[in-house]
């Protein structure tokens, strides 16, 4: 009995045994084929990202080689001012968006503010805008945006904006314009933007009446220091239209403004009259220069086409026309420092002269850059042939004065020091400027003497980014 007891335990074992071994070789075989399964979904995986990688490699190879074509075009002049040409933001490979600023502080003392005068217009305007010395802060911060977009056989298209932020609270805007071309051939450009400079000042930092834009340029009964810049535009009361050509080392541009006359005067006022508009100006501003590698020449015209734009009215109530103005103007440069950027010289020689209503205009002016100093002088002449003497102070004038053509004499001396990279940062300048005009004439019926002076310095921040 117990043998055949200990036989059915074997026996037992035996096929539990053979169950055992049967399910393991079972599972074994699954595995095996699930794992199977599992690496032919990874060898697929594998193959897909592989197809995904070269696709964007092929992607990223035409976009680097669009984005280097798009930097290699120059559609406008790139300004000298500090800002970097490299830093651009793309959005695919024919836009090009950049995105910059520039702060500019200036901290100021003068002897008096405004313009100098010839003639004393009423009891409170006194020989000068202002009889206190002035110090103070002022500035503004820009940030400007410019896109540009480029086809495969040269033409272009693109726009500019520049708005600003003052210190004294108030907001403006340098340029917004568009413009369209084929690059170094063509370009029109249409909105608000400066023309070519028939006047360079170097590395102007201090001039009082050196002003950019084409508004409130002429103060009436003071002196005038005409620099072509009555239709080179920017102006506050209208916008340009510009069309450029290149050929060879030659240049080509006429630039029309269209604004509101009247602007160019402060107050509206022009020899004692007070100005009234009937229609708007249109300026026709062509300029040819020719540029070398260091010598280039410009010559240029500025006329109001317009007849009976503004004018004042006369005792009879008959509009006395006022709008015949006609400039004329030619600037040479030389820069030394395209070949020697370390002891390099830039020297600009410039002359204007405005043939306008009972008035001529002379300004001639020289200024020399030698590695971070500039030193320029200005001369000019002004000739009055009529003013209206309404209003004026007997004591201030002869009986025969304005009889006699008005003739005056300013002179300008100024001066300009960077001090670049402070603190090594490439973008961070300072510039120390400092100025002195006088007006020299024969009947300037001032205090003392014939003599107004004027002179300031300033102190300015300049950081671009």
């Amino acid at each position: 009995m117990r043998k055949i007891k200990t036989l059915a335990l074997l026996v037992g074992i035996a096929v539990s045994g053979s169950a055992m071994a049967a399910s393991s070789s079972a599972s074994l075989e699954a595995r095996m084929a699930l794992l199977e399964q599992r690496l032919q979904q990874a060898e697929a995986r594998a193959e897909s990202a592989e197809k995904q990688i070269q696709q964007l490699t092929k992607q990223d190879v035409k976009r680097e080689q669009e984005i280097a074509s798009v930097k290699q075009a120059a559609p406008v002049e790139v300004k000298t001012d500090g800002i970097s040409k490299d830093k651009v933001l793309t959005l695919n490979g024919f836009d090009n968006l950049k995105l910059y600023g520039d702060v500019e502080f200036n901290v100021d003392g003068t002897s008096r503010s405004g313009q100098l005068t010839s003639i004393r217009t009423n009891d409170n305007k006194h020989w000068k805008s202002g009889t206190n010395e002035r110090w103070d802060v002022n500035g503004r911060l820009l940030i400007g945006l410019d896109g540009y977009r480029r086809n495969e056989n040269g033409q272009f298209s693109g726009f500019s904006v520049q708005p600003t932020a003052n210190l004294n609270g108030s907001m403006g805007v340098d340029d917004a314009a568009f413009f369209f071309g084929e690059e170094k051939d063509w370009m029109a450009k249409v909105g608000r933007f400066e023309a070519y400079d028939m006047f360079p000042l170097n590395q102007d930092t201090f001039i009082e009446y050196s002003g950019n834009t084409a508004n409130d340029l002429y103060a009436d009964g003071y002196g005038y220091v005409y620099m072509m810049k009555e239709g080179r535009g920017r102006s506050n009361s209208g916008g340009n239209i510009l069309l450029n050509k290149n050929i060879g080392n030659w240049y080509f541009e006429l630039n029309t403004l269209l604004e509101d006359g009247t602007s160019l005067f402060a107050d509206s006022n022009y020899h004692g009259n007070h100005l009234e508009q009937d229609k708007n100006v249109a300026y026709l501003r062509p300029v040819i220069a020719w540029k070398g590698d260091v010598y280039s020449v410009a010559a240029a015209m500025e006329t109001n086409v317009v007849d009976n734009a503004y004018g004042y009215k006369d005792a009879q109530g008959n509009t006395i026309d006022q709008s015949k103005r006609n400039g004329y103007g030619m600037t040479m440069t030389w820069n030394g420092q395209k070949a020697d950027p370390e002891n390099g010289i830039v020297t600009n020689l410039s002359t204007a002269y405005m043939d306008a209503t009972d008035e001529k205009d002379f300004t001639v002016g020289a200024n020399v850059l030698w590695k971070n100093l500039e030193l320029g002088y200005i001369y000019a002449h002004n000739k009055i042939e009529d003013f209206s003497i309404d209003g004026l102070r007997a004591s201030d004038y002869k009986d025969d004065w304005f009889n006699e053509p008005g003739s005056y004499d300013i002179h300008t001396i100024h001066a300009s020091y960077l001090i670049p990279n402070v603190m090594d940062m490439k973008n961070f300048n300072v510039y120390l400027g400092a100025y002195m005009s006088m007006l020299d004439g024969e009947r300037t019926y001032s205090d003392d003497d014939s003599n107004e002076k004027r002179y300031g310095g300033r102190v300015r921040f300049k950081y671009f980014f």
